[in-house]
This record gives C-alpha cells, structure tokens and sequence, in this order.
C-alpha cells in the first residue's frame, strides 16, 4: 500500500487535476492510502493583524466549501469521494462558486450527502477547527501551496496540468509513479518544464 497525505483548496485548478486523479484511482482499486488535507489558501491572503480566516466569521463563504468538505469527510466518509469530486468539478467546469450553502447544497445533495447534519457542524465550527489545524500542521513543512503531497517526513508540492482521462490505469500510474518518486528521490528538490506542454 502506498501512503500520503495531499492537501486541496478547491479554488486551485492544479488540486482538482491531481485529486481527480487520486479519485479515479481509488475507484479503480488502487492500493492507495490517502489523507485529504483541507489548506486554505485566504490565510496568505489576509490583512496584517486580521485573525486566522478560519477563526473570522468575515471569511466564511471563502473557507465554506472547504468547510463543508471536513464535515463530509469527518461525519460521512462514505459520501467523501464523490462530494469531493463533485465540488471541484462544480467549482472549474460548471463555474459555481461554492460560497453559499444553497450552491453547495444543490452539488451534494443529489450525492446522498445529509446537508443538515453538515449545517449542524458547520455551526458548532468544528470543520474551520480542523482547517486550522490542519493549516498549522503543513507549516511545519513549510507549504506555500495546493496540492501539496506529504510523504514520509517530506513534503512536495506537485503541479500537474492535465486532469483524468477515461483511462483508470492512466490515473492509478500518474498517482503511483509520482509518489514512489518522491519516496525513493527525496535529493530531487525540484523538477520544472521550462514551458507549458501544449
């Protein structure tokens, strides 16, 4: 089995290429452990002094699909795939934006997805607790951006520019070569095309 964690923020569209990539293949069976690390990219983005957006109820509608994402994962795993899958399609091919629970809502539903019982944690903020933690834990490798994969004691922040195809074994490789490269050449700091494959 191959183990690690990946962070996402739906507004990135590099996120969504490689984290479809990580639901295909986990559909497909892959020997894949994953832990889906909820990053906010608005922390880097707030006024000096303001407080953490996760903790600013001013910043709620930037972090909710985020938010809501933690509540499906944490409280109805068995939805979490799908949900996360529909939301960053919802987000960058049908171009919803994700920051009312009435779009959010109108994407999940049809999923299975109890958006009462996700409401009901949205207001005790237990999701935006644990986008801070998990925002605090990837500082300790120093993460500026999504997605980031943890690996080992590592962590690597890849930038994939196509999304799946209908090819499960396209997707099961992309994901398994790129992890076990970052496990078996942690002295490659960084690799870069000096142009954008057309």
């Amino acid at each position: 089995m191959i183990s690690f964690g990946l962070s996402y923020d739906y507004r990135c569209p590099f996120a969504k290429n490689i984290h479809l990539h990580v639901v295909r293949a986990l559909a497909a069976g892959a020997d894949l452990r994953v832990d889906f690390i909820p990053w906010t990219m608005s922390q880097g983005y707030r006024a000096p002094h303001a407080p953490d957006v996760w903790d600013d109820p001013e910043r709620d509608a930037e972090l909710l699909a985020l938010a809501v994402s933690v509540a499906v994962r944490d409280e109805q795993p068995e939805y979490f795939l799908a949900a996360h899958e529909a939301l960053f399609r919802a987000r960058h091919e049908r171009a919803i934006r994700l920051v009312t629970m009435r779009e959010i809502a109108e994407v999940l539903t049809p999923l299975g997805v109890d958006i009462d019982k996700v409401i009901a944690d949205l207001h005790e903020r237990r999701p935006h607790r644990v986008i801070g933690e998990s925002f605090r834990e990837m500082q300790r490798y120093e993460a500026f951006g999504v997605p980031t994969f943890v690996v080992g004691s590592d962590a690597i922040f890849v930038r994939y520019m196509t999304p799946p195809s209908r090819d499960d074994a396209a997707s099961i490789t992309v994901i398994e070569s790129l992890v076990t490269l970052m496990a078996r050449q942690p002295e490659l700091n960084e690799f870069k095309h000096t142009k954008v494959p057309h």
